[in-house]
């Protein structure tokens, strides 16, 4: 018993040998870093938003993120935080280039058979289609107007409309392989 004891008194050595700083560094490093924080862990900001693009300011074409200020919830502990006790949080955005859903909702319904709405989202070739054939005879003015107010058919460049930040907006819910279903009664 008593070797075992003599095994521990180098480390009991080492450990009351250093300094403060470096017993604070010893505790920070069983810490998760801020951004790895759960949602409930943290409190954020509320975002600024641009009045034109209605989306938060920042917002990125390449990764659509954009970041917010957010601190630990009380009683939560972070490696991260700045000298005011806050850190950056990425939060998803929807990147947009200015093409409003308004606009382009009321060119289909009214200039749809023209293919006006396909011009104005950068769609030539189907909009030259649309207006030489009167819109699909009609009927594809009719399936753009549902795409288009279901948000299916966005801007060619990939980029989302203006909608109001608070306002309604349509999220899609994708699966694959590796989503969880829970199985049925």
């Amino acid at each position: 018993m008593f070797p075992s004891l003599l095994a521990f008194l180098p480390l009991l050595v080492k450990t009351l040998a250093k300094s403060p700083e470096e017993h604070s560094s010893d505790v920070n490093s069983g810490l998760k870093q801020c951004s790895e924080l759960l949602i409930g862990q943290y409190l954020c900001a509320e975002p600024e938003v641009d009045p034109d693009t209605q989306n938060i300011q920042g917002c990125s074409k390449e990764s659509n993120t954009a970041h917010v200020w957010c601190s630990p919830a009380p009683d939560v502990n972070c490696k991260g935080l700045q000298q005011n006790g806050t850190f950056a949080k990425s939060v998803p955005c929807h990147w947009t280039n200015g093409q409003s859903f308004e606009t382009a909702l009321l060119l289909s319904i009214f200039l749809g058979m023209f293919g006006v709405d396909r011009f104005y989202l950068g769609y030539p070739a189907l909009g030259l289609l649309k207006f030489s054939t009167l819109g699909f005879m009609f009927l594809g003015q009719l399936v753009d107007i549902l795409l288009i107010a279901t948000q299916v058919v966005t801007p060619s460049d990939g980029s989302s409309y203006v909608l109001d930040y608070y306002g309604a907006s349509v999220e899609r819910i994708y699966t694959n392989n590796e989503t969880y279903l829970v199985p049925g009664d």
